[in-house]
């Protein structure tokens, strides 16, 4: 039962932690966000998705970036989370 409990609030915290970086967040006003930025905020894209169909607060991506940059980041990060694309890319044996 603890260790069930534990676990919960691990989930828990880990999810408040990943929200609090979304985008969309007052401190990208003065500096844009850049390259770790993009990455995280690629990483929690799912996450983010989720909640922004529920609130308009929190967005998918962050629109004060830094350019160039912050896209490679947004990119990596969300080919991460996502399973990337190298088992489509790869054949498969045909047992005959």
């Amino acid at each position: 039962m603890r260790t069930r409990t534990f676990v919960v609030l691990s989930v828990l915290v880990l999810f408040l932690v990943s929200v609090s970086c979304a985008p969309g967040n007052v401190r990208f006003h003065e500096k844009p966000a850049g390259f770790f930025a993009g990455l995280w905020h690629g990483l929690i894209c799912v996450i983010t998705f989720i909640i922004g169909l529920f609130t308009d607060k929190v967005s998918m991506y962050e629109v004060s970036n830094s350019g160039s940059w912050y896209d490679l980041g947004f990119l990596l990060g969300a080919a991460i989370a996502l399973g990337g694309s190298g088992r489509g890319s790869r054949r498969k044996k045909r047992i005959c």
